[in-house]
């Protein structure tokens, strides 16, 4: 007997010394970090790590959303835009645009018969205490008049300062003072999985709250539009027709998106939703309110995803390490790249050091700056690494800042290259396609819209965006201000417009 507990004592004995040893090595490691074992449990207490961000916690253990919903109902608008329509040409049907399907979460209807104003409806996001509001161009887009109501029934006639329809951002302003607002966040800190809140007016129920993740960042080719500026955030919070330019907020209440897209096959939630980065939105909105139009800069590469650029060019690709990245399989006329040195084939890992893992990043870092702005590219040529110093420049190939009236803002229309299929579906072999109208610019009043192929300006033939924007320029600062516009529409019937850029 004696025995028996003699060996429970040894095991005792050794046990007990194993968990004093492992104690102390788990003591001398957390002092060794600067912390306690404790804090790891202590979430409300002295836990501070830098760059997490905690939902607060309810007495069950749930992430508890109410003040960041709080801080957000007020500041989000339900907006009610209308469009006084015409009456269509006799026989014919109003064409279906899918950009407008996919992104159009309002309910426009049109009697084809008798013409009746077309009403849409959809959110947008309080950004300034004296009005500035934020939402989506296809929210507003050919709106004559536009009403706002906020949560807590006032209603107000929005004007519209501006639209970039590439981003899909809008300025509205109202008038008054004191109003609730939502503070910009920084949507470049967002984690993958991390908690964040959809606000808007879905199917007009007003001041409706959804939660979900982050569930991919840098997302991009979802619209309609190649020549578009995508890098939206994924998320799964319910995100339904109406929510369109509400707000996407984190758990602190702060506005690190603007709600702009669902992917669905019938036009409900289902799953994926999306929002342009308040890193892009709010650099659109502060270019309106400063100089009434977007200061685009641009590197002047024509880029791919990596996969995409092997897929597609094989031969060019053979032996090409890299997996992430843009690749460059072009430049620009005019490139500023190409100038500070960029060569075709090299791949784009970086910009001013923030890694671009593809086309959507790297056009999402790009976007964040002006022509004339120098920014540092980095890139992978065969075996090695390359630091290139590239002043970034407009559209036109200068670094001049565009004001409003000048005439490429004047004209409010944004523009892209002609795919090789469309000009095989229609049967030219040149010409550059309106990307996007701006409905307070000279193209829309002139009847020119999204879709429409230029092909000559006052008698040029035009194969390039830069082509068509420095004529629009030149014109501009001539004596004679009129710009005499040819072309065919997405059917294929021929057009002519004149367009007066004089005031």
């Amino acid at each position: 007997m004696k025995k028996i507990w003699k060996n429970i004592s040894t095991y005792a004995l050794v046990a007990l010394v194993s968990i004093g040893a492992t104690y102390g090595m788990y003591t001398f490691m957390d002092h060794r970090r600067g912390y306690s074992s404790a804090d790891f449990y202590n979430y409300g207490g002295e836990f501070n790590q830098k760059g997490v961000h905690l939902a607060s916690l309810t007495a069950e253990g749930y992430p508890d959303f109410t003040k960041a919903a709080e801080n957000s109902v007020h500041a989000v608008v339900h907006i009610k835009s209308t469009v006084k329509s015409q009456a269509p040409a006799q026989g014919r049907q109003r064409a279906i645009d899918p950009f407008e399907y996919f992104f159009g979460f309002g309910d426009r209807g049109q009697d084809l018969g008798t013409p009746q104003p077309s009403v849409g409806f959809g959110s947008g996001v309080i950004i300034s205490k004296d009005g500035y509001i934020v939402t989506n161009n296809h929210v507003i887009d050919k709106a004559n008049e536009i009403e706002v109501t906020l949560n807590d029934n006032r209603k107000f006639t929005a004007k519209l300062i501006g639209t970039d329809p590439q981003t899909d951002i809008a300025l509205l302003k109202i008038e008054g003072n004191e109003f609730a607002y939502i503070p910009f966040g920084n949507s470049d800190n967002l984690k993958v999985g991390e908690w964040v809140l959809a606000v808007g007016n879905p199917f007009n129920l007003t001041s409706t709250v959804t939660a979900g993740i982050v569930s991919a960042k840098g997302r991009g080719g979802i619209g309609a539009n190649s020549g578009d500026i995508q890098s939206f955030i994924q998320t799964d919070a319910a995100i339904n027709r109406g929510n369109s330019g509400g707000a996407l907020v984190n758990t602190n209440g702060e506005l690190v998106g603007i709600n702009t897209a669902i992917y669905s096959q019938t036009g409900d939630f289902a799953g994926y939703g999306f929002a342009v980065p308040i890193s892009i939105a709010g650099k659109v909105v502060a270019d309106i309110k400063e100089y009434g139009t977007v200061q685009r800069a641009v590197l002047g590469v024509m880029i791919q995803d990596i996969s995409v650029a092997k897929e597609a060019n094989p031969d060019k690709t053979k032996g090409l390490k890299a997996n992430e990245g843009a690749y460059v399989g072009g430049f620009a006329e005019m490139s500023p790249a190409k100038q500070a040195g960029l060569e075709e084939g090299d791949v784009i890992t970086a910009i001013n050091g923030v890694k671009v893992k593809g086309v959507s990043e790297l056009q999402d870092q790009v976007n964040r700056f002006r022509p004339g702005d120098k920014v540092k590219v980095d890139i992978i040529r065969g075996s090695s690494t390359k630091t290139y110093d590239v002043t970034l420049k407009n559209s036109s190939g200068n670094t001049s800042v565009v004001k409003k009236g000048d005439g490429i803002a004047a004209v409010g229309a944004a523009f892209k290259e002609l795919s090789a299929d469309k000009k095989k579906d229609l049967g030219v072999s040149y010409g550059v396609e309106v990307a996007g109208v701006d409905n307070g610019g000279k193209f829309y009043k002139e009847g020119i819209s999204k879709g429409f192929i230029i092909q000559k300006i006052n008698n040029q033939p035009v194969s390039s965006p830069s082509q068509v924007e420095n004529i629009i320029t030149s014109t501009a600062g001539s004596q004679d201000k009129v710009l005499f516009i040819s072309g065919i529409t997405p059917s294929g019937a021929r057009k002519y417009y004149a367009v007066d850029l004089s005031e």
